[in-house]
């Protein structure tokens, strides 16, 4: 990124706040196209924070606390979704009044990170291979992990950050080097997978199933604020886990538990009618979805897609796999009627067929990355036989740090 993750940061900041002020004046103006414009401006802010919050982090924590620090993103995401469906109910901001400000909300979070950013460090990979400035680097890392017992981390992430160069690669670079090709592909078929797993159609269908419960309208949406609940716990689980457990044992529990899950709840929402107690076997199996998946992948892919690539080639690798996955998130908005009116609860069928087929890849092809530095993922990436791949560029390439003469040791 040529301007740094920080001032993007503070540019994504200033578009939410922005689009905060126009959705919380919208009814005041009385215009709906406010609220489109607004809305058009946060998706453009989340399309901005996706693709850096996650390669920041990684970037400013060291190895044992990578796994956790990935997984905030995940975090957020599963708390903003239950911070909104609790002050979205009728007894808070879900009045015909007060929905300007529930929209407008969004904006206080931006406004807090826009005047607590300046006192945060710039990535070290940043400082290193944009900026060309080494002792800048060495400095960030000393203020980040301390000095009297990070140093061998430290040289260890100096040398990981000489690897292939000294500078970040555009989008077109990273598509033409024959050794990202293996990681990019592991990128958006994981990111992919989080918009394929069912968790929609799980969202979509708890309605009925409820309702097919018997429970009260009133009490149908607490119910619901129950799944949300669940799913920020899960991933507080995963983020508390990771680095202990690893990356594969949560992806490829999460995938099978997960695809197990869907084909018994596709059994209780066909037997349903026959008895009372099958529907509230199908409330159980959804909560139960929803743990594994916030438990499982919704936290570790992240850490994985982080993880996988060397700093140079990090941003626009992620910037990528970003886009498939909001393109997964547009294209089953718009294909999901029409497969519910074909297939009705049996399209959790098709969500089934991709887990397995992801538990089964996982298992196969993508390396554990716990605690191991880019160099050691590299080996583990290059023993995976699938043709003729270019490894990644050895340590005694050229560097910024060793064309200036300067040593990596502190």
């Amino acid at each position: 990124m040529r301007y740094g993750k920080k001032k993007t940061f503070i540019c994504s900041d200033f578009i939410i706040i922005v689009g905060a002020l126009l959705v919380g004046s919208s009814k005041m103006a009385r215009s709906f196209e406010i609220i489109l414009i607004g809305h058009f401006l946060y998706g453009i802010s989340a399309g901005l924070c996706l693709n850096i919050h996650g390669p920041y982090l990684s970037e400013i924590s060291p190895k044992k606390f990578r796994g956790l620090a990935t997984t905030t993103a995940a975090v957020f995401f599963s708390l903003g979704k239950a911070l909104g469906q609790i002050l979205g109910l009728r007894d808070l901001l879900g009045t015909e009044a007060l929905w300007p400000l529930l929209l407008a909300l969004c904006g206080f979070p931006a406004l807090l990170q826009l005047l607590l950013l300046p006192f945060f460090p710039e990535s070290p990979p940043y400082l290193l291979l944009q900026r060309k400035d080494a002792d800048a680097c060495r400095k960030a890392m000393k203020d980040l992990w301390g000095e009297r017992h990070q140093q061998m981390e430290i040289e260890e992430a100096l040398k990981e950050m000489t690897i292939a160069g000294s500078k970040n690669l555009s989008i077109w670079e990273v598509m033409k080097q024959r050794s990202l090709r293996w990681p990019l592909l592991i990128s958006i078929l994981l990111v992919t997978s989080l918009q394929l797993c069912g968790l929609g159609a799980i969202y979509f269908y708890a309605f009925e199933v409820f309702r097919t419960a018997r429970l009260e309208e009133l009490v149908i949406p607490y119910v619901t604020l129950g799944i949300g609940l669940c799913e920020f716990a899960s991933v507080l689980l995963c983020s508390s886990i990771i680095d202990r457990l690893g990356r594969r044992v949560l992806l490829c529990g999460g995938f099978g538990m997960m695809a197990l899950t869907l084909a018994l709840l596709v059994l209780t929402l066909s037997l349903q009618d026959q008895s009372p107690w099958i529907s509230y076997s199908s409330i159980v199996l959804i909560f139960l979805f929803i743990t594994f998946y916030g438990s499982g992948p919704s936290g570790a892919i992240f850490s994985v897609m982080v993880e996988i690539f060397r700093p140079d080639a990090r941003p626009s690798a992620l910037a990528l796999a970003g886009t498939f996955s909001w393109a997964g998130v547009f294209i089953i908005g718009i294909s999901f009627p029409f497969v519910v009116e074909a297939l009705g609860h049996y399209c959790f069928l098709v969500f089934f067929g991709v887990l397995i087929g992801m538990g089964l890849f996982t298992y196969l092809f993508i390396p554990e990355t716990k605690g191991k530095s880019i160099l050691d993922i590299t080996e583990d990436l290059n023993r995976i036989p699938l043709g003729k791949r270019r490894t990644f560029p050895a340590l005694e390439s050229s560097s910024p740090l060793r064309s200036h003469g300067l040593c990596t040791k502190l």
